[in-house]
């Protein structure tokens, strides 16, 4: 039998109920995002240096094809695996484990490596939705996945590892521990109200609109009342659908339409590449139908009051409570008043 602390597994914290992931196998995976600062406009369109690039020869020794447009490919160095052994220990419930299954891709956005979303065309933007949606239909359907987690981590401050357009989309075993929260404050919400709570959310937000910050006809990006990251945002279907794969081919379009518009508002604000960590969050794909899920993502940006002021969560906030200065008013203003003319197009 396998040592479950070489595989990928959980961990209870039986203080807080609540799940870990632990990939110890991931300490050789490489790293190319040291240059914080580095805008995609000094980068070149090909990095024969970058393992993301189209022709070019990745950590693990596989070669990209001569892509043209998005790519996907199983992370070499992934957190969590299709074949990890089913393994559990439990001791008194205090120190508790079970072995974690899964798969983690990597979607690139673009063959070119000096890119970011709000430099590509809305029509480029609408492919890489399309590709979500595929891959969460297809992971999706795996016997032993449970939950589809599409996320992004932009530039070297929120742990991107390359700089070069990309995201990831980890499939697991399990509900993860964010979404599995979400789940049931949404369950809760349902069974008390006897209605959705996202749904209730947007039409407040949308009657008093001083934390919207923009919005088309099938989409609204909203600063949360209860935001913690300094330029928090979240971007919500106004039709109550539970999984990017529920999403019409007018709403792909309107997704592509507003995921530029914020990511290039972000960009604007403090003219920087912006970095941030955006995920979706959607139904499990277990067969029970989940009719209380509303689909969303979550943008969370480190920025605060320039391009070199951060906020991240530290003291108080690790051990106590999260805590922000910025209301959540102040930020939807200033992003509002933000052009959608990328800054950068012009120079």
């Amino acid at each position: 039998m396998t040592d479950i602390f070489t595989q990928p597994h959980r961990r209870f914290n039986p203080l807080t109920n609540e799940w870990i992931l632990v990939s110890p196998h991931r300490t050789q995976r490489p790293w190319l995002g040291q240059i914080e600062t580095q805008p995609p406009d000094s980068r070149p369109p090909y990095d024969p240096t970058c393992y993301l690039c189209p022709g070019n020869e990745r950590a693990g020794g596989k070669r990209n094809p001569p892509y043209d447009g998005t790519f996907v490919f199983e992370n070499d160095f992934a957190a969590l695996m299709s074949n990890t052994p089913a393994e559990e220990i439990d001791e008194r419930g205090l120190v508790r484990a079970t072995s974690e299954r899964g798969v983690c891709r990597v979607i690139c956005f673009s063959q070119r490596h000096d890119l970011t979303l709000p430099d590509m065309s809305v029509a480029d933007i609408r492919r890489v939705v399309d590709v979500w949606i595929e891959q969460t239909r297809e992971l999706g359907a795996l016997d032993f996945v449970n939950y589809v987690q599409v996320f992004e981590n932009k530039g070297a401050a929120m742990g991107a590892s390359n700089p070069h357009p990309h995201c990831q989309v980890w499939a697991n075993e399990h509900i993860p521990t964010e979404p599995a929260k979400e789940l049931r404050a949404q369950n809760e919400y349902r069974e008390s109200h006897g209605s959705c709570l996202l749904c209730d959310y947007i039409k407040i937000e949308l009657n008093k609109l001083e934390r919207i910050v923009l919005q088309n006809e099938h989409f609204v990006v909203v600063v949360p009342f209860w935001a913690v990251w300094p330029f928090e945002t979240m971007l919500l279907a106004r039709r109550h659908i539970g999984s990017l794969i529920d999403l019409t081919d007018a709403e792909r379009d309107a997704l592509a339409d507003i995921v530029k518009r914020l990511t290039t508002r972000y960009d604007n604000l403090f003219q920087v590449s912006f970095p941030y960590s955006m995920g979706w969050h959607q139904a499990p794909t277990e067969r029970t139908p989940y009719s209380e899920m509303h689909l969303h993502a979550h943008y969370y940006p480190p920025l605060l009051r320039s391009a070199t002021v951060r906020k991240f969560m530290v003291g108080y906030e690790m051990l106590a409570n999260p805590q922000r200065d910025l209301t959540a008013e102040t930020v939807a203003a200033r992003l509002r008043e933000m052009s959608e003319t990328l800054y950068r197009s012009s120079q």
